[in-house]
């Protein structure tokens, strides 16, 4: 069991990330009703504030609170409990970064920053919605120096070791996380916050948007990689097995610090003001991000032919019956490994020239993003939970429990197949994103957007209502492994922190030497991003709208 106050601090960030998750669950059910003209909201409450609050609380709020939490325990587990630095200085990252989801939270409550979650200009929120977001960035910054800092002192006392795979994981995704953000930070300290508060007049909107997506598409990865880390970390010990190897799990971290970042023109494809062979060398590196993606793929079947193999089984998918069903820790994972297969491809549609201006703004971005973030992390970070807070907290996991875990993830498995499902195929029908119920003066392709089998929005409504029925399962799991389940007495009764054993007698040296890739990632940032940005730095200004 990792030291007290550890517990204590990673407890908390959890605690704020759930808290945010049945928030957004909310405003995600309501949404569905919009859409389906089944719901009519109050006057005081608007669409798109619940939109905003959706994709702020669940894509920013919960994942960085939980990603920090499952940060926090891991590290302390495998580098030895915090020093007294480290943990003040994760104590005050968590405070600031607390202070801005406040603030920015109640910005959009009250109606001063429906925005959405891009806060695109020349859409103009409160001044103090910036300010929000520009702490919580700044207090995540500062938690992740902490951590880094802890990797510091351990490397400092283990001089010529390789670091535990965990640790090495946490740094790469807090590399990738600092570096990201710069483009945010810039984003919001030097154009939105002089703007919102009348400072100055006017706002270039292509280089705002540029910038947020330098930031945008890493911010994915940031939620993947953690994931990724259970995958290859925590699974082989479910399994219990091995990492399958240390040389190949480090490469495919390293090489998302590389192409992870200096991408986010694919997501502006349809945008103006950026000439096409800038577009189409990030779409290349884009594919790039494929291979780390793939090497994880062979990484995990690799790891349960192993285990099945050891276990005694024989043919060619014998393997796959050895598989620890009956744990819930594997099997929410294994259902989010799943899910990232068609996520995966739809990613590559997405990032495609041609058929990105068919989906682009359509529902169809709405079902892809809801089936790479929505389950594959998600569940991921279900499955964590359902060991994690019982870890923290000493108090038991029983029997029926996991039992409820095992209809939380199934519930959750239904909904989002039929949520997604149909969001791609209207997608596909031409119908919209970022948009509340409308009947477009009843012409016949929006009519169709109401009729078929799985083609509606009442199959979406059916979806969502079942993934809400599963977040609040969930939510009683949480809540009842933090507060109420009984203490465990008897040492088995103890959950530990599953983490795999990893070999590293084979591994290169210079995977873990981070000038090395911070000095290419950075290489390929100024390639990709100096000279389109430089041209965008004299385009005119926009003043700014509110359409809410």
């Amino acid at each position: 069991m990792i030291a007290a106050q550890d517990r204590k601090l990673a407890l908390w960030n959890i605690a704020v990330a759930y808290i945010a998750f049945l928030i957004g669950t909310l405003t995600g059910l309501l949404q569905v009703f919009i859409r389906n003209d089944a719901l009519k909201l109050p006057s005081w409450l608007d669409y798109y504030q619940i939109l905003t609050a959706h994709g702020v609380l669940l894509a920013l709020i919960f994942t960085t609170y939980f990603i920090f939490g499952f940060f926090i325990t891991g590290m302390s587990k495998s580098l030895g409990s915090f020093g007294p630095k480290v943990r003040l200085c994760s104590w005050i990252g968590f405070a600031v970064t607390t202070i801005g989801t406040v603030l920015a939270t109640v910005m959009i409550v009250s109606g001063k920053a429906s925005v959405l979650y891009t806060f695109y200009a020349p859409l103009k929120a409160s001044g103090w919605f910036y300010v929000g977001l520009a702490l919580f960035v700044v207090g995540t910054w500062i938690s992740s120096f902490a951590l880094v800092g802890h990797y510091i002192v351990w490397r400092r006392r283990n001089k010529g070791q390789f670091s535990p795979l965990f640790a090495f994981m946490t740094i790469t995704t807090i590399v990738m996380w600092l570096i990201s953000c710069l483009g945010v930070v810039a984003t919001v300290v030097f154009q939105f916050i002089p703007w919102a508060f009348g400072w100055v007049d006017t706002i270039n909107v292509e280089l705002s948007r540029s910038l947020f997506w330098y930031f945008g598409h890493p911010l994915v990865y940031f939620w993947l990689l953690p994931a990724y880390m259970a995958w290859y970390v925590i699974v082989p010990k479910l399994l219990g097995t091995k990492v399958f190897s240390d040389s190949l799990a480090r490469l495919a971290f390293v090489l998302f610090i590389l192409f992870s970042i200096p991408v986010g023109f694919h997501h502006q494809l349809t945008e103006p003001g950026i000439s096409e062979f800038w577009k189409f060398l990030q779409v290349v590196l884009t594919f790039m991000v494929i291979i780390p993606s793939l090497l994880t793929a062979f990484s995990m079947f690799a790891t349960f032919e192993i285990s099945g193999r050891q276990k005694g089984a024989k043919g060619l998918f014998g393997w796959f019956k050895k598989l620890p069903w009956k744990d819930v820790r594997f099997t929410s994972i294994f259902i989010a490994m799943a899910f990232f297969i068609p996520g995966g491809a739809g990613g590559i549609i997405n990032a495609s020239f041609q058929l990105n201006e068919i989906v682009h703004n359509t529902l169809w971005i709405v079902g892809h993003f809801h089936i790479t973030v929505g389950t594959p992390v998600a569940m991921t970070f279900m499955g964590l939970t359902f060991w994690l807070i019982p870890y923290l907290t000493g108090r038991k996991f029983s029997k029926s429990m996991q039992k409820l875990g095992f209809i939380q993830i199934f519930t959750w498995t239904i909904g989002m197949l039929l949520m997604s499902t149909s969001q791609h195929i209207l997608g596909l029908l031409g119908a919209p994103r970022r948009t509340a119920y409308s009947g477009y003066n009843d012409h016949p392709a929006a009519q169709g957007w109401f009729e078929g089998l799985i083609t509606n929005h009442v199959t979406m409504a059916v979806g969502g209502s079942i993934l809400f029925l599963s977040a609040m399962i969930l939510i009683y799991i949480v809540v009842m492994s933090m507060f109420l389940s009984p203490k465990a007495i008897r040492e088995e009764d103890f959950v530990e922190f599953p983490m795999a054993e990893s070999d590293t007698e084979h591994t290169p040296k210079f995977l873990e030497n981070w000038w090395i890739w911070i000095g290419i990632a950075f290489a390929l940032i100024i390639i990709a991003y100096a000279i389109p940005l430089g041209g965008m730095l004299d385009n005119p200004g926009s003043e700014g709208y509110k359409t809410w």
